[in-house]
């Protein structure tokens, strides 16, 4: 067996790289969206790429 310290999520939390890409992120659409039930998620990624492809459809009309 590997004597490696097993990774603890404040170990985890400390590590730069992480911290750095946490500034960019909107965590309250992450929770927002987690208080969905997995069938509302999907319904709602379906009405968005009914949306895109709407759009798409509304471009390549110009």
């Amino acid at each position: 067996m590997l004597d490696r310290p097993v990774p603890t999520v404040s170990s985890r939390a400390a590590d730069p790289v992480i911290e750095a890409y946490k500034k960019g992120i909107d965590r309250t659409l992450i929770r927002e969206n987690l208080k969905l039930t997995p069938d509302e998620r999907l319904r709602r990624l379906e009405a968005f790429v009914r949306d895109l492809e709407r759009l798409r459809a509304a471009m390549t009309r110009r």
